[in-house]
C-alpha cells in the first residue's frame, strides 16, 4: 500500500515541473475547476475542440501511453502536467471510456461544430420545400441519435428497441411540427412577404425543442446552435460543498449525482 503511495507520489511529483500556466494532474479530472461557470465553460470548449479531430494514431497511442504510465507510477522524467491534461484531452476525445474504443469521428463531441454546423445551415436555409423540411429535419435528429448513442453509457446496455422508439418519436415530432408550422405560415395572408421569410427562419427552433425533450428522445438538436449540448447518460457524483451555494443549500445530501455530458 505504501510502494503504491510512493509510486504515484513520485509520478505526480515529476509532472509538477510544468509550466505555472497548467495546474496539477489529476487522472479522471477536469482540468478547469467545476465550481465557477467560467470553469465549466472552458471545459465545454476542451470538449468540443475540434483540433482532436486531427490527432494521428501514433499521437493516439502515445497518449494512451502516457496515461498508463503515469497511472502506475513509471512516468519518465521531465513531462510536464501540460502534456499529461493534453494526453487526456485526446484519450477523452476520441476513445469511448467504457469500451475504449475509438467514436466515429462526426459522432465526437469534437466534430460537433464541424459536422453540425451543416446541419444547421441546412434547417435555417429560406423558402424551402416540402421535401427539403422533411430532409434537414430527418438529418438533425439522426445525427443527434447517432451522437447519443456513440457516447452512450456502455456500462448499462439498452435494448435497441428503446433506442429506435425515441429516434422514430423524435423524427416524427421534429418533422410534423417543421411541416405545419410552414403550412400555417403560408396561409397567413396577413403576413408580408418580408414578415413571412422572417417568421419561416424561426420554425426550425419550436421544431427540434418537442423532439429533443420528448421521453427516449435523441437530444437536443443543432438548430439550438450550440447553446445547448448532447445529452449523455453517464453519470458523474460530487461533494455538494463544491457546488455554487444556492444549488447546495437545496438539499440536504453530502453528494449529489449530475449528468456528466457537457
Amino acid at each position: 500500500m505504501a510502494d503504491t503511495a510512493t509510486t504515484a507520489s513520485a509520478a505526480a511529483a515529476s509532472a509538477t515541473n510544468a509550466s505555472t500556466d497548467a495546474p496539477p494532474f489529476q487522472l479522471g479530472k477536469p482540468r478547469f475547476q467545476q465550481t465557477s461557470f467560467y470553469g465549466r465553460f472552458r471545459h465545454f470548449l476542451d470538449i468540443i475542440d475540434p483540433r482532436t479531430l486531427f490527432v494521428t494514431e501514433r499521437r493516439l497511442r502515445e497518449a494512451v501511453q502516457l496515461l498508463e504510465d503515469y497511472k502506475h507510477g513509471t512516468l519518465r522524467p521531465g513531462v510536464t502536467n501540460e502534456q499529461l491534461w493534453s494526453a487526456q484531452k485526446i484519450k477523452q476525445a476520441i476513445l469511448h471510456p467504457d469500451t475504449n474504443e475509438k467514436i466515429f469521428m462526426p459522432f465526437r463531441m469534437s466534430g460537433y461544430i464541424p459536422f453540425g454546423t451543416p446541419i444547421v445551415v441546412g434547417l435555417l436555409l429560406p423558402n424551402q420545400t416540402l421535401a427539403s423540411t422533411v430532409f434537414w429535419q430527418w438529418l438533425n435528429q439522426s445525427h443527434n441519435a447517432c451522437v447519443n448513442y456513440a457516447n452512450r453509457n456502455a456500462t448499462k446496455p439498452s435494448p435497441a428497441s428503446k433506442f429506435i422508439q425515441g429516434y422514430l418519436g423524435a423524427v416524427i415530432s421534429a418533422v410534423s411540427i417543421a411541416v405545419g408550422l410552414n403550412v400555417l405560415v403560408q396561409k397567413a395572408n396577413k403576413f408580408t412577404p418580408a414578415t413571412r421569410l422572417l417568421v419561416q427562419r424561426f420554425v426550425p427552433f419550436p421544431a427540434v425543442g418537442p423532439a429533443g425533450d420528448s421521453p427516449d428522445s435523441c437530444g437536443p438538436a443543432h438548430a439550438h446552435l450550440g447553446a445547448s449540448s448532447h445529452r449523455h447518460v453517464r453519470a458523474g457524483e460530487i461533494e455538494t460543498s463544491q457546488l455554487e451555494p444556492e444549488i447546495a443549500q437545496a438539499t440536504s445530501s453530502r453528494t449529489v449525482v449530475y449528468n456528466k455530458g457537457l
